[in-house]
């Protein structure tokens, strides 16, 4: 049984799931109970999406290596185009979306650990491969917020990076030894099923920082398990980016590249922004009725989440009958998760019986 299943269990009939901590403008609205949940008869009744797209309605994404700077250009560069600005999923991402007041254990986050990649990325038990599909899964999780968020309220939304630039990652990996041929072949057959649901960025802006540059910024970092990450391993990530991702990317996104002096002028950036024309893209062929199939899908993280799902055997990430049966009854013991959210007494839930 695939590990990725054990936190995408959200009931029918569960509270709204709405990520707090990364709204800057707006709220992200992702519910499957909402009063006034988006459907079939709001789009009978009139509801229509084109109306509300501006000129900075567009799905942003600033990548790079490790530490290039792509950080703090995408919150200058959501602040000055008056876009929600989403900070890099990381493997918490979902108790952010399930609103949890501290991070759950790692056994209900893909049982990965991002330390434990730095500090041992040939670990036998699989981690690294662990670590990279749960990644995959939460970036793609996160993208469906930024594409809910786009399509419900007009504003734009501009991320570090994103599903479509998450396999610069695996290549270095699998370059650099940390996993197998079989874990590639499973990657690409979940993202060939799943990517293919999602428009791409309408705006790719690629930071290009020297991998000798970065790994002098990672020596500097106050976490330790950074300190020692092998040259050879972001050169993998850098080659990738700009032999692989990047020539593919631009013939369905725009693309805009700096150096990481150049990003550190904002209003260039959003100057050259401004002059871009956007005409090319699947974004371009998208109507009312498009936009309305696609609201249905990001709205639902069910539906979203089984996307990453196919019955195959691979030791990384399968667990057994009864490993995944004690970690399903361990998390339905924690705290307000026996019921769905405002029926459980054990954290204050009042009035159950009114419900």
């Amino acid at each position: 049984m695939a590990l990725t299943v054990v936190r995408f269990l959200f009931p029918a009939g569960s509270a709204a799931v709405r990520v707090g901590s990364v709204v800057q403008k707006a709220g992200i609205h992702t519910s499957t109970v909402r009063s006034l949940q988006y459907g079939w008869w709001a789009y009978a009744l009139g509801e229509r999406t084109t109306p509300r797209l501006k000129q900075y309605s567009k799905i942003i994404s600033v990548d790079g290596n490790l530490a290039s700077g792509k950080g703090a250009l995408a919150q200058k560069l959501a602040d000055k185009l008056g876009m929600l600005y989403m900070p890099e999923a990381d493997i918490f991402y979902l108790d952010k979306m399930t609103k949890e007041k501290e991070s759950l254990p790692l056994d209900f986050n893909g049982m990965c650990s991002l330390e434990k990649f730095y500090t041992d990325p040939k670990a036998a038990d699989g981690n690294s491969y662990r670590l990279q599909l749960w990644m995959y899964v939460m970036r793609l999780m996160q993208y469906s917020d930024a594409i809910e968020h786009l399509l419900t309220t007009g504003q734009g939304v501009v991320l570090e990076r994103s599903p479509f630039s998450d396999m610069v990652f695996l290549d270095a990996m699998f370059k650099q030894g940390y996993i197998r041929k079989e874990c590639v072949e499973h990657y690409n057959e979940i993202r060939n099923i799943s990517i293919c649901e999602f428009l791409p960025p309408h705006l790719v802006i690629y930071v290009d920082q020297p991998a000798e540059e970065v790994q002098k910024k990672l020596k500097q970092s106050g976490k330790s398990y950074l300190q020692n990450v092998p040259l050879q391993y972001l050169k993998s990530i850098e080659d990738s980016y700009k032999k692989v991702f990047l020539p593919n990317i631009r013939e369905k996104s725009e693309l805009l590249a700096y150096d990481a002096t150049q990003v550190q002028d904002v209003e260039q950036v959003a100057e050259d922004i401004e002059y871009l024309t956007f005409e090319k893209g699947p974004w371009l062929e998208q109507d009312d009725v498009s936009y309305h199939h696609m609201r249905m899908l990001v709205e639902d993280k069910q539906r979203v989440s089984i996307l990453t799902h196919i019955p195959k055997f691979l030791p990384e990430i399968t667990i057994g009958a009864h490993d995944y049966d004690e970690k399903y009854y361990a998390y339905k013991s924690l705290p307000g998760k026996k019921y769905a959210p405002g029926y459980n007494e054990d954290v204050g839930d009042k009035y159950i019986w009114l419900k």
